[in-house]
């Protein structure tokens, strides 16, 4: 993830602390406090921007070269693919299980006949809005709250939650793929900052490659869910901190300390709403993360990435202010969206490109 429960997409956790990552991330209310909290983010209970804030550092310097626009293309991976999609929802196979779900973008026909689609064990039957609650129908007999998944080598639960998500977004394994080869060819232990890490799919993906990993969500119940996922798979003696924080109190701490990292991964919700009545908006909040973001990035770092869910812009909106962020840093900032292919009920079988998420990504060259 929302998403995001960040992350994805995506995540209506409070704030950048941490929130659920990222799998259908949207909201759309002017007023977000006066919405139910979001899907991907309601797991997260995260808190919104610490009060402790900083300005904007100024940068010079020329702005990264780009390559736009980038489609990162899943096909599906592990125990995961999309079969079909239509008709606002979209068919899934996770593991053992085919489950349905909304998925608004997709305005299409299905492909398949219709007694495929009514062949699942689950369909989750709430609000069809990103932010509204619901439940699970099993039409065949009723099924238990988790089952276990595999991505990557990295075994995981999958979960079954009242706002639509299943604990792992999977279009993210593009990311995940990427962070994996540079730990592997780095010749050294990177220092990986996941943040709004939801489950932390992605943090066991790192460290299992040898990084050393910072995981930050500011929900006690993801937190709860990433330390399952790591005992599952009997990787509890992997360096993972878990820590349950806001991500900007988390950040501005770090940078006041001189932490640095090589590489970050960041999925911030559109908005939440913290306990205390804080509230995050990614339009107004987003820039200072992403400074704060470049000033803990070590000198050699590998990457910096960025995923949005569920709002209403383009990829070149987070592009540019990637490129502005990294001035004076060289590489190249790349952006576009992350999409999943349905592949039919073999797993290979291509279909259509599903949009889930905007992404931007600066590497040093």
């Amino acid at each position: 993830m929302k998403q995001r429960e960040r992350r994805p997409g995506q995540k209506k956790t409070s704030g950048p602390a941490g929130e659920s990552r990222r799998d259908d991330r949207a909201g759309r209310s002017p007023k977000p406090v006066q919405r139910p909290v979001a899907a991907r983010e309601t797991v997260r209970e995260t808190a919104a921007p610490a009060a402790v804030s900083r300005p904007l550092m100024t940068r010079s310097g020329e702005r990264p070269a780009e390559r736009v626009p980038v489609i990162l293309e899943s096909l599906g991976a592990g125990d995961f693919h999309l079969i079909d999609s239509g008709n606002g929802q979209k068919l899934e196979q996770y593991g053992p299980y085919r489950i349905i779900r909304p998925e608004g973008q997709a305005l299409w026909q299905p492909s398949l006949p219709s007694h495929i689609w009514e062949k699942v064990d689950a369909v989750f039957t709430g609000d069809t809005d990103e932010e509204g609650t619901g439940r699970w129908r099993f039409p065949k007999e009723a099924l238990g709250e988790t089952w276990p998944l595999n991505l990557l080598g990295v075994d995981f639960l999958g979960r079954f939650t009242s706002f639509r998500h299943v604990g792992v977004f999977p279009e993210q394994i593009v990311h995940w793929n990427w962070m994996k080869e540079q730990v592997e060819k780095a010749g050294r232990p990177l220092k990986v900052l996941n943040l709004f890490g939801y489950t932390g799919v992605a943090s066991l993906v790192a460290a299992a490659a040898g990084a050393e990993v910072t995981h930050v969500d500011a929900s006690k119940k993801a937190i709860g869910w990433a330390r399952e996922n790591q005992a599952l798979g009997r990787m509890e003696k992997l360096p993972i901190r878990w820590i349950c924080e806001d991500a900007m109190k988390f950040i501005l701490r770090e940078e006041r300390r001189g932490s640095q990292y090589d590489i970050i991964l960041t999925d911030p919700p559109k908005f939440g709403r913290g306990p205390n009545g804080e509230v995050w908006h990614l339009f107004e909040h987003l820039p200072l993360m992403l400074d704060i973001c470049r000033e803990i990035l070590s000198p050699k770092a590998a990457g910096l990435v960025l995923t949005a869910y569920s709002i209403r812009a383009s990829f070149y909106s987070i592009h540019e202010l990637m490129r502005e962020t990294m001035r004076g840093a060289g590489g190249v900032v790349e952006s576009g969206e992350l999409v999943i292919r349905e592949a039919g009920t073999d797993g290979r079988t291509q279909g259509r490109a599903l949009s889930t998420s905007l992404f931007s990504r600066w590497v040093p060259k």
